[in-house]
């Protein structure tokens, strides 16, 4: 890699749940930049003792990009190269990141970002949902506008993918009956790529009736039939 072609900013995903699932190339960026920015430091410090990996690290979550963005930006036009994880999956998506990605590329700086985890794309595919055209909708707004949001899904017809935190689950599903019907077909991920993977298809009712009766417990992401 020439100079000129230098990355300035690496988006690097990291595990969904399985270790073993980081890139070769995620650990060589990892080992070569000069800071890595993590949503939490506790779960990327984790990692890099897993990896083997010590580089300087600091906190870059969605409580303080605002204030920190224009610094970032202006050590990584010092010549500083830097490297962007979540504490799993891709960087940006549901996660901190868009912000400092727009940023660099205002400032003309040079992006790098790497394939790698994703948790809606192996829920999309174990739904067995069509997923030749789908719509990632990420999370649901917790209050204001919720309601709405789900409102104006009534006619789409492409397969729906959506993040949810466990203890909303329920209510998203319930939510999601009334809305498009106790028929509709959807797909209930949890655990992704860990030893409890859980994948549960069936009618919104088949499934609200199933978790009625077991725990609901890890990250979870809900793949909906379209109309």
């Amino acid at each position: 890699m020439t100079e000129a072609t230098r990355p300035d900013l690496y988006v690097v995903p990291t595990p969904i749940g399985n270790l073993l699932d980081i890139t070769l190339r995620a650990i060589e960026v990892l080992k070569s930049v000069d800071l890595i920015l993590a949503e939490d430091t506790r779960t990327t410090g984790k990692l890099l003792k897993h990896l083997e990996i010590q580089r300087p690290f600091q906190s870059y979550h969605i409580f303080n990009e605002h204030k920190t963005v224009e610094r970032l930006i202006e050590r990584m036009l010092r010549g500083e190269q830097m490297a962007l994880v979540s504490d799993a999956g891709t960087p940006a998506i549901s996660d901190p990141g868009f912000l400092l990605v727009r940023a660099a590329r205002e400032a003309d700086l040079i992006v790098n970002c790497l394939p790698g985890p994703t948790a809606f794309v192996p829920a999309l595919v174990n739904s067995a949902l069509p997923n030749d055209r789908f719509t990632f909708e990420g999370f649901l707004p917790h209050k204001k506008g919720r309601k709405t949001r789900i409102e104006g899904l009534k006619e789409e017809s492409r397969t729906m993918v959506f993040y949810e935190s466990p203890h909303r689950l329920m209510k998203t599903l319930e939510q999601f009956k009334e809305a498009f019907g106790e028929d509709r077909i959807v797909c209930v991920s949890r655990e992704l790529t860990k030893v409890f993977e859980e994948n549960i298809r069936g009618t919104l009712q088949e499934v609200i009736t199933y978790y009625t009766e077991h725990p609901i417990k890890g990250e979870i992401v809900i793949t909906l039939a379209g109309k």
